[in-house]
């Protein structure tokens, strides 16, 4: 069978980040959502999505296909439903369509004539940019069954304190030193080659993925996550750094999602909670205005080779898109159109040429090209964002 995963209507919800990858390739909990799918399936899988991201994400079609809706974190139970689907069958969730059936042949889909199934058991929806963060607690714990049932931890060094020390597993290649790592608020999985330096206090839930690196005398709080080669240091609190993204000094990082490529300058921190604790507005992409979170606590939101300079202040809720620079003193505005250069004293646009020329040297530094596909995704948002950058 050939699985397809689509990125349906929450798409836009979810800007910055499905500017430059779809729906499947947002990391919450341990894994992509795609690589939760394929894990459960034992299969790879394609992909729909816009077309300016089609070349970097293929689409494959064969005979007999089940397209997957990507918002949909999968469950066992889910899972073995969609592997029984028969042509003309449709697993429905309320009103949203989870999983169908569909042929090369085929023309169109029309569900009313399928076969409906309603799946009812308990399952995450990403909806939201801030369900990357909220949700991200139930993920890891999901992720951290999947990855490492009936399967043996590499021994824990002496020289680390553990505290519930059942729910922690390392990977082959993995350094720990003088660390203390308390696992009785949730699990903490670190990574193949990944290095918690010494000092670094973690209370999970944590998952460090693959290279990951925690500085000297890092404070975590649960539920974070560091995707592939990211390096982290100071305080974070319940926080997603989707891979090759750097906080690596002191400040404060809490209730955020960085995307890719992302740096934090040293000392930089962001509120996550209002001073008259009131419930925090994000800007919302679908809208083009601020929407209620229904949240108390939301910090962050920074789309992929976006980077702040020393010492920057975020306000609670900010949204900032692709390839900003952000620096100065003073709070910038907490909306930050993609490819903006500046702060609290004003804006001007960042030229394609520029961001080009980081993003080639930050990326070589990772032994990743910097290709003319992935400048071809960037020019396409840069034109796509620009009604935003009205200064």
């Amino acid at each position: 069978m050939n699985y397809i995963l689509f990125d349906g209507d929450v798409r836009k919800a979810l800007l910055p980040f499905t500017y430059t990858r779809p729906v499947a390739d947002i990391r919450v909990g341990i894994l992509t959502i795609r690589e939760k799918w394929e894990k459960y399936l034992g299969f790879t899988t394609t992909t729909i999505t816009e077309e300016y991201l089609e070349e970097k994400y293929p689409m494959v079609e064969m005979e007999e296909n089940v397209l997957l809706n990507a918002a949909f974190l999968p469950t066992k139970p889910l899972v073995e439903m969609v592997k029984n689907l028969k042509p003309n069958q449709v697993i429905f969730r309320e009103e949203d369509v989870i999983a169908f059936y569909t042929t090369d042949t085929q023309d169109e889909v029309d569900f009313s004539s399928y076969e409906q199934i309603e799946f009812e058991d308990d399952i995450i929806k990403i909806k939201n940019t801030w369900d990357i963060f909220s949700l991200n607690d139930e993920a890891i714990r999901n992720d951290f069954n999947l990855i490492t049932k009936g399967r043996t931890s590499q021994p824990i060094p002496e020289t680390v304190n553990c505290v519930n020390r059942n729910d922690i597993f390392v990977e082959k290649g993995a350094k720990l030193t003088f660390a203390t790592l308390n696992a009785s608020t949730g699990p903490i999985y670190i990574g193949e080659n990944a290095e918690v330096m010494e000092g670094a206090v973690v209370r999970g839930a944590l998952a460090m993925c693959e290279n990951s690196v925690l500085k000297l005398g890092a404070k975590i709080y649960g539920a974070t996550t560091l995707g592939p080669y990211c390096k982290v240091g100071g305080e974070v609190n319940n926080s997603i750094l989707f891979g090759y993204s750097n906080k690596g000094h002191d400040g404060f990082l809490g209730n955020s999602v960085l995307g890719e490529w992302c740096n934090i300058g040293a000392d930089s921190n962001n509120s996550n909670l209002k001073n008259n604790y009131a419930e925090v507005k994000l800007w919302n992409y679908e809208t083009g205005r601020f929407a209620k979170t229904g949240l108390q606590f939301c910090g962050l939101m920074m789309g992929d080779h976006s980077k702040c300079g020393i010492n920057t202040m975020f306000n609670t809720g900010t949204v900032i898109g692709v390839s900003a620079n952000v620096f100065g003193s003073g709070f910038p505005r907490n909306f930050i159109p993609s490819f903006s250069w500046g702060g609290a004293s004003g804006f001007t646009e960042y030229k394609t040429n520029k961001v080009f020329e980081v993003a080639e040297v930050v990326m070589k530094r990772r032994g990743i090209e910097f290709d003319e596909r992935e400048k071809q995704i960037l020019e396409h948002v840069f034109e796509e964002t620009k009604i935003y950058r009205s200064y």
